[in-house]
């Protein structure tokens, strides 16, 4: 698969900060499609929520080793300020780019009787806001002289909500935001698109959460972090270009209801 000729061969892509987690198969894959990368982490949710420190840095020696151009770019996305911040880092060194890829987010488990107001808070602020001002500048940019044929953001989300209520209820505010790009920006040439992968195990799952999925999952077995990247690497070529505005289940029908 080839990044679709109609786009600048640059992207920035959030929630990158561990080599086995779905945005580092993701930026391998553009990497291969010959893609210069913008790699949006934050170090301090890895230690915090994944229990382990970022290893971008080797990440990113792997992509160079391809011959692609790759900018690090650390931050805390419940900034306001850091998602244009971000977009602009990435522009000034890699020049327009031509698809953004949002992968990151807050997650955090608690339900209903316990989540606390800051965590919902935060969980606004990182998973809908953040996901608002990056599609924003990433939009910007077209308007910025004109310096770019539009573009292609894609981003992931989720259904899972139950004993997870903050993560999912703003995921679902997030599927509504990034669709109705693919309508307000089609006069700056954008196409947008959800991917729903289902349950990918990056290090999180138990053996018992594992055989449970797989349990449920008519394919015989779980979606891998490659099985999310192949089909990004499809909606940002020129082949799968004419898929605009769609929430796509690419889960081995995990939790489809039998017809």
């Amino acid at each position: 698969m080839h990044l679709d000729p109609a786009l600048p061969p640059a992207a920035l892509l959030t929630g990158v900060g561990r080599r086995r987690g779905i945005g580092a198969a993701i930026a391998r894959g553009l990497a291969e499609d010959g893609v210069d990368l913008a790699l949006s982490y934050s170090p301090a949710y890895d230690v915090r929520v994944n229990d382990e420190p970022s290893d971008v840095e080797e990440l990113a020696a792997e992509l160079r080793d391809l011959g692609r151009r790759v900018v690090l770019i650390p931050g805390d996305l419940s900034d306001p300020a850091h998602p244009a911040d971000a977009v602009d880092r990435a522009r000034a060194e890699l020049g327009p780019l031509g698809a953004l890829v949002m992968a990151h987010c807050e997650s955090v488990n608690s339900s209903i009787l316990d989540t606390s107001v800051e965590s919902f808070d935060r969980h606004y602020a990182v998973n809908v806001r953040a996901t608002w001002l990056l599609l924003k500048a990433f939009a910007e940019q077209v308007a910025s002289g004109r310096d770019t044929p539009g573009g292609a953001a894609i981003a992931l989300t989720s259904d899972h909500t139950v004993h997870n209520l903050p993560y999912g209820a703003t995921k679902g505010a997030l599927d509504r935001l990034v669709l109705a790009g693919t309508h307000e920006l089609a006069d700056r040439g954008i196409r947008t698109n959800v991917i729903n992968p289902g349950p990918i195990d990056t290090g999180w799952m138990s053996d018992e959460v594992r055989a449970a999925g797989t349990a449920q999952t008519p394919a015989g077995r779980l979606g891998e972090t490659s099985t999310v990247a192949d089909l990004v690497r499809f909606l940002l070529s020129e082949q799968g270009s004419w898929m605009r505005g769609q929430l796509l289940y690419s889960n081995g029908g995990f939790a489809t209801p039998a017809l």
